[in-house]
C-alpha cells in the first residue's frame, strides 16, 4: 500500500510540477556552471547505496558533509527535492532521511537499531520534530519510533506536519 501511495503521488506531482521543474532546470543552467542535476550518493534500504537526483544548487566545490556539519551551509546549498527516486523505488515520501555514505555514526546507529531496513524518505518523523536542531541520538530515537509506528495514517500525519514546517521554516538552521 505504501509503495502504491508513493508511486501515485510522485507521478501526480511530477505532472503538476512539470513546467516548474523545466523552468528551475533552465534557471540553474543559466545562472551557474556545471550540470543541472547533481546525483548525490545516499544510503538506502538495507544500507545499499543509491543515487538521488537533485537540482544542482550547490557550488561545484561543496564538501560531502551533512548540512548541519557545515560551517557555512548557505555558501553551498539550497536544495529542491526530486521525485525520481520515489518513482524508481529507492525512496518513499516518508521515512528516515537518506544519510550520506560519509555519515558513519548515523549509518551505524541505524543499522544497530534496524532502521536501515526502511526506505529513506523525503521527510520523516525526525524532520518534523526538529531536523537540524536535534542531536544525532534524538534523531535515531525518532527513526526508531517511526519504525515501530509506521503506517499509512502515520505517514499522512507526517506529510501534513511537513507541509506546516516548510511553510514556517521550522527546524531549519540554514
Amino acid at each position: 500500500m505504501k509503495r502504491l501511495f508513493d508511486l501515485v503521488l510522485a507521478l501526480l506531482l511530477s505532472i503538476i510540477f512539470f513546467a516548474p521543474i523545466i523552468f528551475i532546470g533552465f534557471f540553474v543552467k543559466l545562472t551557474s556552471k556545471g550540470p543541472v542535476l547533481y546525483w548525490s550518493e545516499r544510503v538506502g534500504r538495507d544500507n545499499k547505496i543509491f543515487v538521488m537526483p537533485k537540482f544542482r544548487s550547490m557550488l561545484i566545490d561543496t564538501p560531502l558533509l551533512a548540512t548541519d556539519l557545515m560551517a557555512d551551509p548557505d555558501r553551498y546549498l539550497t536544495e529542491l527535492p526530486q521525485l525520481w527516486s520515489i518513482i524508481k523505488g529507492d525512496m518513499s515520501f516518508v521515512g528516515p532521511r537518506p544519510a550520506l555514505f560519509s555519515q558513519h555514526d548515523l549509518n551505524a546507529l541505524r543499522t544497530q537499531y534496524g532502521v536501515y531496513r526502511l526506505l529513506p524518505g523525503l521527510t520523516g518523523w525526525a524532520q518534523v520534530n526538529g531536523r537540524d536542531e536535534i542531536p544525532l541520538l534524538q534523531k535515531i530515537d525518532y527513526d526508531k519510533e517511526y519504525l515501530r509506528r509506521k503506517s499509512l495514517g502515520f505517514d499522512l500525519y507526517i506529510l501534513g506536519l511537513t507541509f506546516i514546517k516548510v511553510i514556517r521554516r521550522d527546524g531549519v538552521s540554514h
